[in-house]
């Protein structure tokens, strides 16, 4: 059985796109050809919601290898929300998406236990063992150390998953916490970066990357390269690009030189591509999925294109 990392980076290979669509759908960013469809009720959101998910999908699978939905978009409208969510999941996994639940679940004992079985692995009830979200990665949060993470490592280990932990974000106020200095002498940062390798050595996958994976932000050009070169075996989720301001230039510190090493997270950039000034003058907002397409074509060849470059300078 291949680990989550293998059939991710397998993906990659097969569709030279190093990049993953993230579905932050908010209601109010779908164009209204959507929303005058349906009732302005939470049903009406939702069922919107997953035909704007879904057609952006079909625009884009053969091209983009995983997509990245955030499940708080979808927890804000409640049970349909997360029925929502759920559908989302497993209508791009029938597409051959490699799927990462972007959840930052970060909590501890028997907590995490329910959390790794909802996502990566199995919920019991008497005999028998359900798949529930399924989903071959998660994003967690290690500020509580390994009891937050030791069970998403044990379903890991069992079920081929995956975990992509957060390191280094791309947000601005990252630094009031993740720089601080510790009484070592490094960085909050860095220390857990010591972690997620020591964590990621019993899952390391035939391409030599560890199925722990870990969250470095775009927009931390001088710590992406740091880590890029203190953690070989590590992949890297890279939000920020887009409209968070990351370049591919500064993004392309993270790859190695063979061309991997990081998958590129961008969303309102890719879902919003309709609304761009260098595409809706070609598509209309009943194209919006065709804009998608469009914007992820020109954003796959401009990364491609730095992080050649950038193997050059190795």
């Amino acid at each position: 059985m291949k680990n989550a990392i293998d059939q991710l980076i397998e993906k990659i290979k097969q569709t030279n796109n190093p990049t993953v669509l993230g579905l932050d759908p908010r209601y109010h960013i779908l164009p209204t050809c959507l929303t005058s469809k349906y009732p302005q009720t939470i049903t009406g959101a939702c069922k919107a919601i997953l035909e704007f998910n879904q057609e952006l999908i079909n625009a884009t699978y053969d091209i983009i290898p995983a997509v990245k939905p955030q499940i708080a978009f979808y927890e804000m409208f409640g049970v349909e929300g997360i029925q929502t969510f759920q559908k989302t999941c497993e209508y791009a996994k029938q597409k051959g998406m490699i799927v990462i639940a972007d959840s930052k679940r970060g909590d501890i004992g028997s907590t995490a236990e329910g959390y790794s079985s909802a996502f990566l692995g199995k919920t019991t009830i008497g005999q028998q063992q359900h798949s529930i979200f399924d989903v071959e990665f998660i994003t967690l949060n290690p500020y509580q150390g390994i009891d937050a993470i030791k069970p998403f490592l044990e379903d890991a280990k069992k079920y081929g998953k995956g975990m992509f932990i957060l390191l280094k974000t791309s947000n601005p106020s990252s630094s009031e916490i993740q720089d601080l200095i510790t009484n070592k002498g490094t960085t909050i940062y860095q220390e857990v970066a010591k972690l997620v390798n020591q964590w990621g050595q019993d899952l390391i996958g035939e391409n030599g990357y560890s199925a722990v994976s870990a969250v470095v932000g775009a927009t931390q050009p001088i710590q992406l390269q740091e880590l890029r070169q203190i953690l070989p075996h590590t992949y890297f989720l890279i939000p920020g690009y887009g409209a968070q301001g990351g370049k591919a230039k500064d993004i392309a510190l993270g790859f190695d030189s063979k061309g991997l090493g990081g998958i590129v997270n961008a969303s309102r950039s890719l879902m919003c591509a309709y609304q761009a000034e260098n595409w809706k003058q070609q598509y209309t907002q009943e194209q919006f999925a065709q804009a998608t397409r469009q914007e992820a074509i020109r954003m796959r060849d401009e990364l491609n294109q730095a992080i050649q470059e950038n193997i050059k300078k190795q």
